[in-house]
């Protein structure tokens, strides 16, 4: 799902939490962590919301959360950042982040 700024508040707002990756076209680890993106997006499906944020196209979202490397992953539970990680990691480290969030 892409998150934009016209979306951003009544997604990040809603019941379930959200799984948030910030990235940018021309990012080599972004491209690593897409596919993992998608594959979290059909595990937690109607659990959790998992997006995508262009920086290029959203950078006051970016600002807004100090994003300065990309990828960024937060992890939001009720409005607000619970946790975050930067970098490409495998999947079960990103499975360790959502699991406390359910």
């Amino acid at each position: 799902m892409e998150i934009t700024l016209q979306n951003f508040e009544e997604i990040v707002n809603g019941y379930k939490p959200v799984v948030l990756d910030f990235w940018a076209t021309w990012c080599g680890p972004c491209r690593r962590v897409a596919p993992i993106m998608e594959e979290l997006e059909k595990d937690y499906e109607g659990r959790v919301i998992v997006g995508k944020v262009d920086v290029e196209a959203e950078d006051e979202l970016a600002a807004r959360f100090s994003i300065r490397n990309i990828p960024t992953v937060l992890f939001l539970k009720n409005g607000e950042v619970v946790d975050k990680v930067v970098g490409a990691l495998p999947k079960h480290e990103y499975v360790k982040k959502i699991e406390p969030m359910l």
